[in-house]
């Protein structure tokens, strides 16, 4: 079965998950890397929401690129209201030629709260629900001109005089992809997404025995098969050139699935293995800051459930095995040294795509 590949643009590194800072990109290092991602064969390039904004890059991308999808992984939507969100995605779908692919999460309370200075009303899941619902509307309106208005719980639409319309484009409307880790937003996307974009804490097993079953529940219940879901897998690569290196790789890790694990929306997955305690202890420490403290609680039986492990002349069959029959796409976050190895990228790629 082949698989699409994906990469990143402004994907987080190590640093930044031990609360080290970031990069500082320019749009010329996008533009390049926009270019060579293309080059290497990657299906897809998408631009996270991890301290910058996820859209600004894939416009850069778009004009530096023919051929590759761009998508938000993930835009947070309740900061944003519908119609921001919607202006953003049709014009980069009409700038990017039908290749953009608008990715949704929600965030937690206290991100939206305190990070966004946005509110928070009750039920991320059904707000998010009537969110895209509002999209939809907005969508059919930029088309059509004409508005279906929609007063919902959350959000009312009822107003687009032609002034503000931007009117039809010359592609079909933007799929949206949902974020998903709980099996709320998976039976979301299962129904109403064009895909599901599954956070790389879900495990493998979690995956199968709880993400997937809601992914198919949802599509049954819109009367569609999962057939009709993109089902994006990020697992996480501990991966070097030598089992040494591999070694080295398995400690960096540790850090940034601890960093996730801290967070208490995720707690499902350690609930599934057994881990409770370990996620309550992971959450003290990130309340107090201790960033670096969090990788001693990841053990490595832990680890291997979370992540692909091997070489980097194994890691193609290695993902192969993890993520065949799992994912309908997977997003490869290669290491900084792996990455800059054009033609063992290629040859990755390649042979995920056979």
């Amino acid at each position: 079965m082949a698989l699409k590949v994906e990469t990143g643009l402004l994907n987080p590194e190590a640093a930044q998950y031990a609360g080290k800072g970031q990069a500082k990109p320019t749009i010329a290092d996008l533009a390049a890397a926009a270019r060579r991602s293309e080059a290497l064969g990657f299906d897809g390039i998408c631009a996270p929401e991890a301290g910058h904004d996820p859209f600004l890059p894939l416009a850069i991308a778009a004009e530096h690129t023919t051929r590759i999808s761009l998508g938000t992984n993930v835009a947070i939507a309740f900061p944003r209201s519908p119609m921001v969100t919607a202006q953003l995605a049709w014009d980069l779908q009409q700038l990017s030629g039908g290749r953009f692919n608008l990715g949704l999460g929600t965030q937690v309370k206290g991100h939206n709260e305190l990070r966004y200075a946005a509110p928070w009303t009750d039920g991320p899941g059904p707000r998010l629900r009537e969110y895209i619902q509002c999209l939809r509307a907005m969508f059919d309106g930029f088309t059509t001109g004409e508005v279906t208005p929609l007063e919902g719980r959350y959000y009312r639409f009822s107003l687009l005089p032609p002034f503000f319309n931007p009117g039809p484009i010359d592609h079909p409307r933007p799929p949206i992809t949902i974020a998903a880790v709980n099996t709320y937003m998976a039976k979301l996307g299962g129904e109403l997404g064009d895909g599901l974009r599954l956070h790389p804490i879900a495990t493998f097993a979690y995956t199968k025995a709880v993400v997937l079953p809601a992914v198919a529940a949802g599509a049954a219940k819109a009367g569609r098969t999962t057939d009709a879901v993109n089902v994006i897998g990020a697992p996480f690569l501990a991966t070097g050139k030598t089992e040494a290196d591999v070694e080295r790789a398995k400690k960096t890790l540790k850090q940034q699935i601890a960093f996730y694990a801290s967070t208490r929306t995720y707690h499902a997955v350690l609930a599934h293995h057994g881990w409770e305690e370990i996620g309550a202890e992971l959450h003290r420490l990130s309340r107090e800051s201790k960033w670096q403290e969090l990788p001693k609680l990841i053990d490595d039986n832990m680890l291997a459930e979370w992540a692909v492990i091997a070489t980097h002349d194994r890691l193609a069959s290695a993902v192969r095995a993890r993520c065949e029959g799992v994912f309908s796409t997977v997003l490869l976050d290669l290491p900084r040294d792996l990455a800059a190895d054009d033609d063992r990228v290629r040859d990755i790629v390649m042979t995920l795509h056979r």
